[in-house]
């Protein structure tokens, strides 16, 4: 196992585990001393996912591998199916 350090992960590309594209690694959030998660620019058909927004912080313990490129596991993206529906502004 190579040991990497955090700069050489910075900007790395993320796919999740089935290959699709998630974005790129912006940081990494450390907690006493230890890698707490990680900070993601999302790119291409995921932001409409995660409702627009430009980044997620993903879990370390997401991370199923880090190389060439960045793999996070699938289940740390929202569930499009998962039944949650938005309000109508008018009805709050």
């Amino acid at each position: 196992m190579r040991i990497r350090k955090i700069s050489e992960v910075i900007g790395l590309k993320v796919f999740t585990d089935s290959g699709d594209s998630f974005g790129e690694v912006e940081e990494a959030n450390l907690h006493e001393n230890k890698i707490d998660g990680w900070r993601i620019r999302v790119g291409g058909s995921v932001m409409s996912l995660i409702g627009g927004a430009r980044g997620v912080i993903i879990p370390h313990q997401f991370v199923k591998a880090i190389s060439d490129v960045f793999i996070i596991n699938k289940s740390a993206l929202p569930n499009p199916d998962s039944g949650i529906e938005e309000v109508p502004g008018d009805l709050m």
